[in-house]
């Protein structure tokens, strides 16, 4: 079973998309962060779960998808997972990633 770390950058992000959502709904954004580090739990039992990421084709980047969400992770040589970041699906993770 991996263990799975998250960088900085990517609890920086599930606090943007948490402030953002409460903007509009305050008892929303709660929901929405658990339920994205729910999803990202399974890696630890099924880390290529996710598809594989042609940006970065010398590293094993792969993004798993929540619902609007696209979570980055890195599956590391030793198999546990750095998870990079969570990006709503309209971004060009791309500009983000590297």
């Amino acid at each position: 079973m991996a263990d799975i770390a998250w960088t900085h950058e990517a609890v920086r992000w599930l606090q943007d998309i948490h402030d953002y959502i409460a903007e509009d709904n305050p008892k929303a954004p709660r929901r929405v962060v658990e339920a994205i580090y729910q999803k990202a739990q399974l890696l630890r039992e099924f880390p290529q779960l996710g598809y594989r990421y042609e940006g970065r084709l010398e590293q094993h980047v792969r993004i798993l998808v929540h619902g609007h969400y696209r979570i980055a992770y890195l599956i590391k040589q030793d198999g546990n997972i750095d998870v990079l970041g969570v990006f709503h699906s309209a971004l060009d993770i791309g500009r983000y990633l590297f």
